[in-house]
């Protein structure tokens, strides 16, 4: 498969993704009588993510100067790798919450422990993985690089993650109430979150060299 594709398809999964988390919040901000039906959005853009996350791994593994194709590789001493296994492992504990959303009849404990805790964890993930890829384009904790591609696509999605955590921290249910801390941020932190990563999508998609290992040979 051609760097192209790969970065393509990377592109297209985010950016679907990204957009199907965004309807999702929207629908359940504006007043869904049925809480399944954003979950079902929630759960499909999940997938798309996972899809995205586990392509941007094959693109760091599989440069244009190899020639054998791997389908997965273990490289923790590569910053590019590790960047990207993190973020494919944030979409799979993302898919565990959305998994567990399904499950009717839950406590306050247990939407919290099934549910709100795998969310946190899948954003700290992502927030980590977004500070090594800006890392790899900035060669220091810091950058502006407005007319560079990669540049854009890490920080939207670092932004983005930024915004996923503070939906996670807003929707974390009280015990003593049995409600989200505050339902409208968590649902707003989504909405913002998720579109970063679909306009981030969009920048990959068309002039993004979204190839980590660029950066992590360019720092070397």
């Amino acid at each position: 498969m051609t760097e192209s594709r790969l970065n393509l398809i990377a592109a297209a999964a985010f950016t679907i993704g990204g957009s199907l988390f965004a309807l999702g919040a929207a629908v359940a901000e504006l007043g869904s009588a049925d809480p399944t039906a954003p979950a079902c959005i929630f759960f499909a853009g999940g997938l798309f993510f996972n899809t995205g996350g586990y392509v941007s791994v094959l693109q760091v593994i599989n440069p244009p100067s190899r020639e054998r194709w791997r389908w997965w590789a273990w490289e923790p001493d590569r910053v590019a790798w590790v960047s990207a296994a993190v973020l494919f492992a944030g979409t799979l504990v993302f898919g565990v919450s959305l998994l567990d959303s399904f499950i009717d009849g839950l406590t306050v404990k247990q939407v919290n422990r099934l549910i709100w805790a795998p969310d946190m964890v899948g954003c700290a993930l992502f927030i980590v993985s977004g500070h090594l890829a800006l890392s790899q384009v900035c060669a220091r904790r810091v950058c502006w690089k407005p007319r560079q591609g990669d540049w854009w696509i890490a920080a939207l999605n670092q932004i983005g993650s930024y915004l996923f955590l503070v939906s996670a921290l807003a929707a974390f249910i009280n015990p003593e109430t049995s409600s989200a801390v505050n339902e409208a941020v968590a649902n707003w932190g989504t909405f913002g979150g998720a579109l970063c990563f679909a306009f981030g999508g969009v920048v990959q998609g068309f002039g993004g060299m979204h190839h980590r290992e660029r950066h992590a040979s360019a720092i070397a």
